[in-house]
């Protein structure tokens, strides 16, 4: 009987240009660029460019900064975020 050889592969991460989150969620690219200044979004790495990539975790973090801009302000929002990752 022959053994099964077992590879584990690590799939990469995908990461997002900000030409791709303007793409899929309709916020320009000041908006992230902005939000991504003030800590709102973090990138999650950088291209040999300079260009920032973000991972797949900021469209949830955007759709609830977009739904908290309908009741506060953008430092109200920080101090939201900030609280809630502690």
């Amino acid at each position: 009987m022959q053994q099964e050889i077992q590879q584990n592969f690590k799939v990469p991460t995908k990461l997002y240009r900000i030409g791709e989150i303007v793409q899929h969620t309709h916020v320009s690219r000041q908006t992230i660029h902005n939000y991504t200044i003030m800590g709102l979004i973090k990138e999650s790495a950088w291209t040999d460019g300079g260009h920032r990539l973000y991972d797949e975790s900021v469209f949830p973090r955007l759709s609830m900064i977009i739904n908290l801009r309908k009741t506060k302000t953008l430092m109200e929002i920080k101090e939201f975020l900030e609280n809630s990752e502690n």
